[in-house]
């Protein structure tokens, strides 16, 4: 768990996250780096950040090949609210990304099973997601894999929860009517089959789902717990997300986060001093 100040402040340190990742990386046409991706308000100040990287000359998505983590079923894909159009107004046309690498389920597709048996053997067939990033409902859902959902799921059709119905009303002009019912979504298993997974909280509204996500064990009703099973999982909060936390349990991850910046400093010594890696572990300590 990393805390900062604020929304902006988590974009940033994401961003940074995301594109020394990809930098370090090396991604090549035959080997492409893969990236997963959400929508919702949450992402769009590490989205900002993304591109002010890339515009920079300090990161590149040329050889990026990325998998969106939903969209909703039979809405038009130009709809001004899909999550295609949400993606490429927010982020794709910002970026040196070619389209043709982006991978976004199709909610209008004649089989919706399909389609979403596809998508899982297009991520396969580029080798997995290196990693992951997320956000949470106010449910701590991830994804469209509402409360109950199961946490070996892939991916599928999902009838949405009447709260994420209401949650989502705000960007149908408040009409419930308006908001679509059901949606294809990676399922919980496949975000943890990536190999790191880094998920965005921010906002007091999601502070109960956080504390119930890692203060708690793991539960099908709080999807986003399924996380305390993955190696290399990062949760990236603002304070304001912390609020339901033990303040034993934020002075314990800020300590850590102390102890992680340490042990990156040392392993950045030895790599500059030509000493090899004992191994290919990356992102945040277990």
């Amino acid at each position: 768990l990393i805390i900062r100040d604020d929304p902006a402040a988590v974009g940033e340190y994401i961003a940074n996250y995301i594109a020394k990742r990809i930098n370090d990386f090396a991604p090549t046409a035959e080997k492409p780096f893969v990236l997963g991706l959400p929508t919702g308000s949450s992402p769009i100040p590490t989205y900002k950040a993304l591109i002010k990287l890339v515009k920079a000359g300090k990161l590149s998505f040329k050889h990026v090949v990325t998998f969106n983590m939903d969209e909703y079923v039979h809405l038009p894909r130009d709809h001004p609210e899909s999550y295609h159009t949400f993606m490429f107004r927010e982020f794709f046309s910002h970026i040196d990304i070619p389209p043709s690498q982006v991978n976004i389920l199709n909610g209008n597709a004649k089989d919706l099973i399909a389609e979403c048996n596809s998508y899982e053997q297009r991520i396969k067939d580029y080798g997995g997601i290196e990693l992951f990033l997320g956000g949470i409902g106010e449910d701590g859902h991830i994804a469209f894999n509402e409360p109950g959902s199961s946490l070996v799921s892939r991916t599928r059709i999902k009838t949405l929860a009447y709260d994420t119905i209401l949650a989502n009303a705000r960007f149908f002009n408040n009409d419930i009517a308006a908001v679509p019912r059901m949606a294809l979504t990676v399922g919980v298993g496949t975000v943890l089959d990536s190999r790191e997974v880094v998920v965005i909280v921010t906002g007091q509204r999601k502070a109960l789902a956080l504390s119930k996500a890692i203060e708690e064990g793991v539960n099908h009703l709080w999807t986003l717990s399924a996380l305390q099973q993955h190696p290399w999982a990062l949760i990236v909060v603002d304070e304001d997300a912390t609020a339901e936390l033990h303040v034993k349990t934020v002075k314990y991850f800020k300590s850590i986060e102390r102890v992680q910046d340490e042990v990156e400093r040392m392993h950045r010594e030895l790599r500059e001093k030509g000493v090899p890696e004992s191994d290919n572990n990356v992102g945040s300590m277990e």
